[in-house]
């Protein structure tokens, strides 16, 4: 058994039964090329990897001082493979299945506040036509808890704003139904009435709510760098991109009193207990709590 033939089927596993999305695929693909580099450097073929090889290589990994979450997702993606060895070509054991994967601490998400959002909002030159795209792009990121992916991959015709609901195509290409704020939708009309139209459309590009200036889909580099020359004009230093907004939209709803499984579903989180880190509470308004009701404050 080679390497290549067996990440060529790995890959067609992942596409057809696992149903992953493009960038979940290449990330799974990247953890065995890792590997596999590893083991040509010590001269072991695919059929000898055993538990030692994988905890050697595992060890020569941390040595370059990679965090501990991509560690995690690096042995997780190995499992993986192995396991699909073992289904494919009958491999006896899997040599990652017991290795145990690196303490994770729960990472609080940066978070903007409404006052941050405003002054990100209010600084985009809405005199040019991409002033207002951009516009509506924060207002659709933060409004509705988009992953950049799913907002650039948008869809006019999966908009449905008489109803104030719009269809997204989330992780593992699964759609969901995320309702969308009046705000949103007015800026949102705005774009697509009076400046979508004004653009150069590519072929195939037709149906995409957000364009770059040649008329293609707008990619996720684009949209990273439109938040973060906002966030330098307005002197924030605090960390940015555009899935904080996300993270806003989640903390500010359950901050507000927001179901949390109601929030899960919007999200597209398969597990509730990804949601539930939102639940830590500002420490500012913990320090109010303290000032306003405690008789010794």
């Amino acid at each position: 058994m080679k390497w290549d033939n067996a990440k060529k089927d790995f890959k067609r596993y992942l596409q057809l039964e696992r149903n992953l999305s493009a960038n979940s695929i290449d990330a799974y693909l990247n953890d065995v090329q890792k590997l596999e580099a590893y083991c040509d450097y010590r001269s072991i073929n695919l059929p000898q990897v055993d538990t030692k090889t994988v905890q050697q290589f595992l060890v020569f990994i941390n040595d370059f001082n990679i965090s501990p979450f991509t560690q995690a997702r690096l042995l997780s993606g190995l499992k993986t493979f192995f396991a699909f060895l073992q289904i494919e070509y009958d491999w006896k054991k899997n040599p990652a299945e017991l290795l145990e994967s690196p303490r994770l601490s729960r990472k609080i998400p940066s978070v903007l506040n409404i006052q941050e959002i405003d002054a990100l909002i209010q600084a985009i030159d809405l005199s040019a036509n991409e002033g207002t795209r951009n516009k509506t792009i924060l207002e659709v990121l933060y409004g509705c808890g988009l992953r950049v992916s799913e907002l650039v991959g948008l869809k006019i015709s999966n908009l449905f704003l008489d109803v104030e609901f719009i269809k997204v195509q989330g992780k593992g290409n699964k759609e969901r139904l995320i309702p969308i704020g009046k705000q949103a939708i007015k800026h949102l009309k705005i774009y697509l009435q009076e400046v979508r139209p004004l653009s150069p459309i590519k072929p195939g590009c037709e149906d995409f709510v957000f364009l770059n200036r040649r008329g293609a889909s707008l990619s996720r580099v684009m949209v990273f760098l439109i938040i973060k020359d906002l966030a330098k004009k307005i002197g924030l230093t605090k960390p940015i991109s555009p899935h904080t907004f996300r993270h806003s939209f989640a903390s500010h709803l359950v901050e507000g009193g927001a179901d949390l499984r109601a929030v899960q579903d919007m999200l597209g989180h398969e597990s509730i207990t990804t949601t539930e880190i939102y639940t830590h509470v500002d420490r500012d308004y913990l320090q109010s709590v303290i000032t306003h009701y405690h008789p010794r404050s």
